[in-house]
């Protein structure tokens, strides 16, 4: 047993987070995982030897900040295990997490791997997830140990571990970024100025589970220009700069916007968003 404890969102997943808690059994388990359902109370899970908490927001929309720190209020164990419902661990992800934790301060980046359509089935093996993932493109990890990064906008909360006493310190999420976009980068910024680096490890891989989303994510159009907006007017630039400018193409704000105010021009309508549902990275 580690001493990390595991804390995923859930909104209609339940797919994709019995892969997740089916790959904790793989490994070493944690002390615990707490699983934060952001929609309606969902049904027993079954038996996974190790103990599953679960915690009902029941709330509209993503809220991703505020279901966050709703998993760690519940969380118990030294460490903490952010990781996507979509993401199934590699057998050493989180124990290669907790060590690292106790060895080193920071918010700690596992790398991520892409699986295609159809990589995940019922005689999946972690073998074959490894073989079939692709690398991100633009996070590159160490071959060995760990590795600070000077850019907190390669912080992805995609998977993480950070020790439970400096999140608490860091004061958690913001919630005042409501919904989707921009949430986990402002932390890695706050974490920055605190002397808390982001530092990439070679050990443990989660697989991102393949699905269908939005490319852009027109989907979270709102709650992307709200935060993006926040976020300008507390760090002083402007996150997510590939969707907004892939939105100011689409005519839904202003060209001009990395000179001026974020400008809306018009939303997106439901035939917009449905026309630029691709498959993507997005975890939700």
């Amino acid at each position: 047993m580690v001493s990390a404890s595991v804390v995923t969102l859930n909104k209609g997943r339940d797919a994709h987070l019995a892969r997740l808690l089916e790959g904790l059994t793989r490994g070493t388990p944690p002390a615990e995982c707490v699983v934060v359902e952001m929609g309606a109370e969902p049904p027993p899970l079954p038996d996974y030897g190790f103990p599953v908490r679960r915690i009902v927001l029941g709330a509209d929309g993503l809220p991703l900040a505020r279901a966050r720190n709703a998993g760690r209020r519940v969380a118990s164990g030294d460490h903490l295990v952010y990781l996507d419902v979509d993401c199934i661990p590699s057998p050493d992800l989180v124990e290669s997490l907790d060590a690292d934790l106790a060895e080193a301060d920071g918010l700690i980046c596992c790398e991520v791997r892409y699986l295609p359509f159809g990589a995940v089935t019922d005689s999946w093996t972690p073998a074959s997830l490894h073989a079939a993932g692709q690398r991100h493109p633009v996070r590159v990890f160490p071959e060995a140990g760990r590795e600070p990064t000077n850019n907190p906008g390669l912080f992805w909360s995609l998977a993480f571990g950070v020790r439970t006493a400096t999140f608490d310190r860091l004061g958690g999420f913001d919630e005042a970024f409501d919904g989707y976009g921009a949430e986990d980068t402002d932390l890695a910024f706050r974490a920055a100025a605190a002397g808390v680096p982001v530092l990439l490890t070679a050990r443990g891989q989660a697989y991102h589970q393949h699905h269908l989303a939005c490319d852009p994510p027109l989907q979270h159009f709102d709650s992307i220009v709200r935060n993006a907006r926040r976020f300008h007017a507390r760090h002083g630039l402007w996150p997510m700069d590939g969707w907004l400018d892939a939105f100011a193409r689409l005519g839904h704000v202003s060209a001009i916007w990395r000179d001026d105010d974020l400008t809306v021009l018009r939303a997106p309508s439901h035939a917009e968003v449905a026309a630029v549902r691709v498959a993507s990275e997005d975890p939700f």
